[in-house]
């Protein structure tokens, strides 16, 4: 760097002072004069009597915040058992000590996980609608109010199958939602996510509802989801969707996050019209009982409507007919193409399903049929779907089996379609798992299929019943697992 030194002469040195002083007291002055001469800011004060505007929706979420509570679940989960924060099976374990040694401590340990979700008041004298995710497997389960509140919560039912949960507090006078329509929710409505995201405490987002009917995501075996890109996070699960009225339209549930454990702009909830059918059915039998018709349906594509001469691509084929069930008694075939029932539209094979689900038992029901290019009016008279469920817990009956802590349902056709199995394949389908059990240790997990059990072939809950009763300290199982067969010991 170059620098440059400038020498002033005396004369110009004491001029060059004087002048700046002189500069700087003018500064001064000016200053001083100007904090003098101005006024202070004149600023409009918001006047605390003022009617609130009515185009934000304060009115809406004051009216819902109360009714909506934070779920605190807590479940008796294994791990391995860990030395100095390693496993016996660690290789680095290995390498000082031997493959011999650790096995006989190598016993799994049991801890305390909890999990957290969010809940909504349906009731005053304190039922709660949430997610059977929130609660499944839960030893306790603490509900807190709004208004800080806590309540030990007793779990009524729960039904896996659309991912619903009745819970049951002692409190009365609650705050409860108004139970919408979820039929009349269109693409384009407002729609405001309320729950407990992270803990962090009770959260509001709003987005619009994005699609209504979705179905065949594989997150539940009954799917109608409303879509919404309302802000929808872990903790959210169990809390309120509601319309710009403050109705409840549905049970917050899932959502798409693509690796990433935060919101992506796609969730999903459960038509309220669906939760409240299900809530009802658990409160009044504490299980739910849905109809069945017997048969294997699919969508019809474009190619599939012009093949069966159909003006538009709706309805639903039938692929299938179950043997000894209601359609076959009907009269339907493989091959017909139901076009509506008791005189509404069948747009899908989803819709068809869930439809009939929602019935009850012993309902008549009227189809309208396409068969060889030709209309036709069938009857059928519905039945209890096959699907009773068969488990065994640690404490039933003071017994103690292998097979404890494993629940199991019925394979009918329609299960064996979804989990990519053929019609005709036999078995049980497992539905949860106790993860403190010896099962969740083998390996065995919900979906698979039990086909035998120490070589004996099972082909209903009751079987699997018998053989759970029957096996002490070791079972074999024969399981299919997405088509492919393998033993496990348990």
């Amino acid at each position: 760097m170059i620098k440059h030194h400038f020498r002033l002469r005396p004369k110009t040195a004491a001029a060059a002072l004087a002048l700046a002083l002189a500069l700087g007291g003018f500064g001064i002055a000016r200053a001083n004069r100007i904090g003098t001469a101005n006024p202070p800011a004149n600023i409009r004060v918001a006047d605390p009597n003022e009617a609130p505007s009515h185009t934000g929706f304060a009115p809406v979420v004051k009216r819902v915040l109360p009714a909506v509570v934070n779920i605190s679940s807590s479940k008796v989960v294994k791990t391995p058992a860990e030395f100095g924060g390693q496993t016996p099976d660690d290789p680095l374990f290995r390498q000082f000590f031997g493959n011999q040694f650790g096995r006989g401590f190598n016993v799994p340990r049991e801890q305390r996980e909890q999990g957290l979700g969010s809940g909504v008041i349906a009731s005053p004298d304190g039922y709660i609608l949430t997610n059977n995710h929130v609660v499944d497997g839960a030893t306790d389960v603490l509900v807190t109010l709004s208004d800080k509140r806590e309540f030990k919560a007793r779990v009524i039912g729960t039904d896996p199958k659309t991912d619903i949960a009745v819970l049951k507090i002692n409190a009365s006078d609650l705050p409860t939602v108004v139970f919408g329509d979820s039929t009349k929710v269109q693409i384009g409505d407002y729609a405001l996510a309320v729950g407990d995201p992270f803990g962090v405490g009770q959260t509001v987002t709003m987005g619009i509802v994005s699609a209504t009917g979705r179905a065949n995501l594989g997150i539940e075996a009954y799917e109608d989801f409303i879509q919404t890109d309302a802000p929808i996070n872990p903790g959210n699960s169990g809390g309120a969707l509601v319309n710009d009225r403050g109705q409840l339209v549905g049970i917050n549930t899932a959502i798409i996050a693509h690796g990433s454990e935060g919101n992506q702009g796609i969730g999903f909830a459960i038509p309220v019209n669906l939760a409240r059918n299900v809530m009802d059915e658990l409160i009044q039998n504490g299980k739910v009982t849905r109809a069945y018709l017997g048969i294997v349906p699919q969508d019809v594509t474009p190619s599939i409507a012009k093949a069966f001469g159909l003006k538009e691509a709706k309805g639903a084929l039938v692929s299938d007919v179950s043997a000894d069930s209601p359609a076959k008694r009907a009269g339907l075939e493989r091959g017909d193409v139901i076009l509506d029932v008791d005189g509404k539209p069948v747009t899908d094979s989803n819709q068809l399903r869930m439809n009939i689900s929602m019935m009850h038992p012993d309902t008549r029901v009227d189809l309208k049929v396409l068969r060889n290019g030709a209309e036709r009016d069938i009857s059928a008279t519905l039945e209890e779907m096959p699907n009773q469920e068969a488990s065994l817990n640690n404490n039933s009956e003071g017994t103690k089996s292998s097979l404890s802590g494993v629940s199991v349902q019925d394979l009918d056709a329609q299960t064996a379609q979804q989990l990519g199995l053929p019609p005709s394949t036999t078995g049980v389908v497992v539905t949860r798992i106790n993860p403190a059990s010896p099962a969740a240790d083998s390996g065995l997990r919900r979906g698979d299929v039990i086909q035998e059990v120490n070589r004996q072939p099972v082909k209903s809950a009751a079987d699997f019943e018998r053989a759970m009763r029957n096996s002490k300290d070791e079972s074999l199982l024969l399981v299919n697992r997405q088509g492919v067969t393998t033993y496990v010991t348990v």
